[in-house]
């Protein structure tokens, strides 16, 4: 891919904010085994693009000036995001109290992806040139590929956690998730 095809990384956040927000929706609307898949394509977006964040993002919004407090803040929500989908994984998406225990969740991913719309991302877009920025998303695909698939709130939520941890881990769900999915296909 040419410099000029490339994705600038405050788009391409912004592009899994509106995917994280239409897979919440699904896990609202639909039931039995539709919400099931849904919450599983959330929680595997979800993780993803948190580990994505931690690793590349919250630093490069650092270096460039972006307010310690305002990265600190989306740090924390992260972590206790994790915690919460974590519960909710556990929980399984026919628990009696997983509607109202996700509403919660949902409600605060998507204050969350809000804030870090309005005091983060804007903020590293002023703050660095557009090549710095398609070298980022670059450095986010990156990071995505080699992600865990499922939250691990207790690997932590800093870049050097995610990149000690995170192959690891990632590989153990891919492998996981692999096996979870050949057990359906021959369920069926």
């Amino acid at each position: 891919m040419t410099t000029e095809q490339r994705e600038d990384v405050v788009t391409l956040l912004l592009a899994q904010h509106e995917q994280i927000k239409g897979l919440i929706e699904r896990v609202e609307t639909t039931h039995g085994e539709a919400k099931r898949e849904a919450f599983e394509d959330l929680v595997r977006m979800l993780a993803i693009h948190e580990t994505a964040e931690e690793e590349v993002v919250h630093p490069a919004s650092r270096r460039a000036s972006v307010s310690d407090s305002v990265v600190d803040s989306r740090l924390h929500e992260e972590n206790e995001a994790k915690h919460v989908l974590s519960e909710l994984y556990d929980m399984g998406v026919l628990h009696e109290g997983f509607d109202t225990k996700f509403r919660t969740f949902a409600n605060s991913v998507v204050e969350h992806a809000e804030m870090e719309e309005k005091e983060e991302f804007g903020q590293l877009a002023q703050q660095t040139s557009a090549d710095e920025r398609k070298k980022l998303s670059d450095a986010v695909r990156v990071a995505e590929a080699v992600a865990p698939t499922r939250p691990h709130p207790h690997a932590g939520e800093s870049a050097i956690a995610n990149i000690i941890a995170g192959p690891p881990l990632a590989l153990f769900d891919r492998v996981r998730d692999a096996v979870r999915d050949w057990r359906r296909k021959t369920e069926e």
